[in-house]
């Protein structure tokens, strides 16, 4: 075994107590991983990619598929905390100081807009307010596409912020979160 000399006995010693924990800091709403270069916060740019069979559709800056809540009465159906729709359907709020999102490829800067609501502000797309779905696991996964569940049910957009409706999810049945 290596003799450790004090000073790097010390920082080893550091190192592993902060590894230890014990403080009483509240984890992260939602936990973002970037690549460099990448936005840190999802909600701050958006982009037009390919995914699947649905064509390009709207993403955030993470790469991960957005969604609308939607139903024919309601173009924003409400996704609440307190019904817990955002446990599966994380909303994007913009962080702190930040007042708008950015328009990366593909999108359309005119249709990019904001939504306040609860002390928060959101970005918006053709006026309509964007989440991702926790089954995504990935950039271009769209398993949310066509779920009905919380009222209303859930599409991606296109450049023209449009919902689109895959033609098999005609008579799709969704989930019954």
């Amino acid at each position: 075994m290596p003799k450790l000399t004090t000073p790097t006995a010390i920082t080893v010693l550091a190192a592993a107590l902060a590894g230890c924990g014990g403080g009483t800091t509240a984890a992260p709403r939602t936990t973002t991983t970037s690549s460099p270069g990448a936005p840190k916060d999802p909600a701050t740019s958006f982009s037009l990619k390919s995914v699947h069979d649905l064509g390009r559709v709207l993403v955030d800056g993470r790469g991960r598929t957005v969604y609308v809540l939607t139903s024919a009465a309601k173009k924003n159906v409400p996704c609440t905390d307190d019904s817990g729709c955002t446990d599966v359907w994380p909303d994007l709020s913009l962080p702190d100081g930040t007042s708008s999102a950015t328009a990366g490829v593909g999108v359309d800067d005119s249709l990019l807009g904001t939504m306040e609501a609860n002390g928060e502000t959101y970005p918006t797309y053709n006026g309509y307010l964007l989440y991702e779905y926790a089954n995504d696991d990935r950039p271009g996964d769209d398993n949310g596409e066509g779920i009905k569940s919380f009222g209303g049910t859930w599409y991606t957009l296109n450049a023209s912020g449009t919902p689109v409706k895959h033609e098999s999810m005609d008579n799709y049945g969704g989930y019954g979160y």
